[in-house]
């Protein structure tokens, strides 16, 4: 059920980007982006988004959910998703949520793929700090394991009576339409470090690795969140990614931070 500080409603050209936003209960002082991630990562992280969300504005932040064209209640078919207007939309969406919440100090948080989006629009946005959830940094990598993803699941005997032609799974990753466009776009993204101030909460190990080396400078940090996240497994591929830890450590830097 929607509390009466959701408010749902549509924003940007033509009014096709969709928005939900959390009104705190108080004049904020500072508001919060949630970029989502794409594809089977956005249908497991909507819970958590909005439980995040909640306990935010509960803080006095303003929160504003979004989806990408193409995705979510967007216009557009998942067909169309494309990586810059990803990127565009969360620039959009930045300055949209400055003027209903009446601030100018926005944080970006994204889990996956919306961390690598609020990364990637960090400048143009004039986001003050972003918190990024297990960013993919490697777009090659990430096509990589999606593909393997899929190529299990087209034989996955305990979904399917009998493996699915190629066909039938063809320009899919779990469930979700991917254009070419977007693809090659995947497989030459390399994310790099950011002039602003960053958390990276990694939870896909016990401890944080040097893999997030090259975006975590001087003006950044990493925070390890257990148990580790089970992305890639396609055991877990219906159940909903969620997570008290990853809530907590967001509250937590936001409180940190005020």
């Amino acid at each position: 059920m929607r509390s009466d500080s959701e408010m749902p409603f549509f924003f940007g050209a033509n009014g096709g980007v969709f928005g939900m936003y959390h009104a705190p209960a108080m004049p904020a002082r500072r508001a919060v982006l949630m970029c989502p991630p794409l594809g089977q990562d956005l249908i497991r992280c909507h819970r958590l988004y909005r439980q995040l969300a909640q306990a935010l504005a509960s803080q006095g932040l303003a929160v504003l959910r979004f989806d990408y064209h193409g995705t979510g209640d967007s216009a557009g078919a998942s067909a169309d998703v494309d990586w810059v207007r990803c990127v565009e939309d969360a620039v959009l969406a930045a300055d949209e949520l400055r003027k209903r919440a009446g601030v100018e100090r926005v944080v970006a948080f994204g889990a996956r793929l919306g961390g690598s989006v609020a990364l990637a629009a960090a400048g143009r946005a004039r986001f003050s700090e972003v918190i990024a959830w297990d960013p993919v940094l490697d777009g090659a990598d990430y096509v990589d394991a999606l593909d393997a993803m899929q190529a299990a699941l087209r034989e996955d005997a305990e979904r399917f009576n009998s493996p699915r032609t190629h066909a039938d799974v063809a320009e899919q990753w779990l469930g979700f339409d991917i254009g070419e466009g977007l693809r090659r776009q995947l497989s030459s993204l390399m994310v790099s470090g950011v002039d602003v101030p960053t958390l990276v909460l990694d939870s896909t190990s016990a401890t944080p690795g040097a893999q997030w080396e090259r975006i975590v400078t001087s003006r950044g940090r990493v925070a390890p969140i257990s148990p580790p996240t089970p992305w890639n497994d396609l055991r877990r591929l219906e159940a909903a990614i969620l997570s008290q830890p990853l809530i907590q450590a967001v509250t937590g830097r936001l409180k940190e931070t005020a």
